[in-house]
């Protein structure tokens, strides 16, 4: 009996890019950039997956989605690997998927701060821990406000425009 060959890795990887964050469905999975490595080991997909953070109460479901759409398109043997180190960083975030967060109203991350807005290391020390401004996803107004650390998921924190007056989440660093 002839084996049939596996999908190849981009195909795979092209799939999983169809496959959305269940907290921000604009984005995939791989703009997000927590799948790190797809692999044929012999005869089952292995697929690694590192959260955004180790409690991540979306897991589960971003799991069961990955899952989903691989045996919608015949995968049979499938292994889901969680990796926790090195942890998952906004870094990782493709310049697509920010696009994409901006333009469904959430300021994407700013390179080179920590979660709270503050800049970090090298920058803080040369600018005195300064806070930067988080521009306003809307209407790109450096005119805004935090109100509150947390946002609408714990990787967001809550920001007003003061020139639209619209409110907005702000994806922060980690």
């Amino acid at each position: 009996m002839e084996k049939t060959p596996h999908p190849d890795i981009p195909e795979i990887w092209r799939w999983l890019s169809e496959v959305p964050d269940p907290e921000i469905p604009v984005i995939s999975l791989t703009d997000l950039g927590i799948i790190r490595e797809v692999a044929w080991r012999e005869d089952t997909l292995v697929v690694t997956v590192t959260p955004t953070y180790s409690g991540c109460p979306a897991t589960t479901i971003i799991n069961l989605d990955i899952e989903k759409a691989l045996r919608d398109r015949g995968i049979e043997k499938l292994r889901l690997e969680r990796r926790l180190s090195p942890p998952w960083t906004t870094d990782w975030l493709t310049e697509e998927g920010r696009e994409k967060l901006r333009a469904y109203g959430i300021a994407p991350p700013i390179d080179g701060t920590n979660a709270d807005g503050r800049l970090a290391g090298r920058v803080s020390r040369l600018m005195n821990g300064s806070n930067l401004t988080i521009a306003c996803p809307r209407c790109g107004s450096a005119a805004t406000e935090k109100i509150s650390q947390f946002g609408s998921t714990p990787c967001k924190a809550s920001y007003r425009c003061t020139d639209c007056l619209e409110p907005f989440d702000y994806f922060k660093c980690i």
